[in-house]
């Protein structure tokens, strides 16, 4: 059973997703929050296998408990799906960036947000491409500036290929869609990936995207 804390404010929809959540045979609702210390302090007690969080939450937002929970410091970081919407698109990227594994609108049909968090409980990243393009790059080079100090220099332990590879994923690109344009199968693409991710010490493909545009491998504009 993956078990599933949701950190909601409004009632309503901490309600939906919870009836969403346990009509599934392979989930069941641990926990709900309605605000942000609430969450951490759930979390932290509950050790739930994926949270749903919202950004917008009272007393501590859920970019501040996502950074708590599975920034770089936490000794096991928190699996967390962010839950937002589009005019909010610069705290998404501030929570990828915090440790987020990946983020769906509000408006996602119920069935996608479930295969979300399974997706996420299996330990992989969910990042649509078309938002990668739209969400990540549209703020990149503003925030590029502050991070770049030391270059592309974390990059430095790729091979030429997995440099190419990593810029793919960060402008977009699927691993079906890597394998077309680099005349590859998806399983060696699938085998880059797990090398890149392994070689740069990074928890997922999300993480990936985000060092891509602060190392300047990719920019806004491309």
């Amino acid at each position: 059973m993956i078990r599933v804390l949701i950190c909601e404010d409004q009632a309503l929809i901490r309600a939906g997703y919870a009836t969403i959540f346990n009509a599934q045979p392979d989930m069941e609702v641990v926990g709900e929050a309605a605000d942000g210390p609430a969450g951490l302090a759930a979390a932290e007690e509950l050790q739930p296998d994926v949270i749903v969080m919202d950004i917008q939450m009272p007393l501590m937002d859920g970019i501040e408990v996502t950074r708590r929970l599975a920034g770089s410091g936490s000794a096991n970081p928190a699996k967390i799906l962010v839950i937002t919407t589009f005019n909010v698109d610069e705290y998404v990227y501030a929570a990828l960036r915090a440790g987020a594994s990946g983020f769906l609108l509000k408006d996602a049909p119920p069935e996608e947000l479930v295969n979300g968090v399974r997706t996420i409980a299996r330990g992989e990243s969910l990042l649509a491409p078309a938002v990668t393009r739209t969400l990540i790059g549209q703020f990149a080079e503003r925030i590029r500036p502050a991070d770049a100090a030391s270059g592309d220099q974390p990059l430095a332990v790729l091979a030429p290929r997995e440099r190419e590879v990593l810029k793919l994923i960060a402008k977009g690109l699927s691993n079906k869609e890597i394998a077309a344009e680099l005349v590859l199968s998806i399983e060696t693409v699938k085998t880059y990936v797990s090398r890149i991710l392994t070689k740069l010490d990074l928890r997922d493909r999300v993480q990936a995207v985000v060092l891509a545009y602060r190392t300047g491998l990719v920019a806004a504009h491309e």
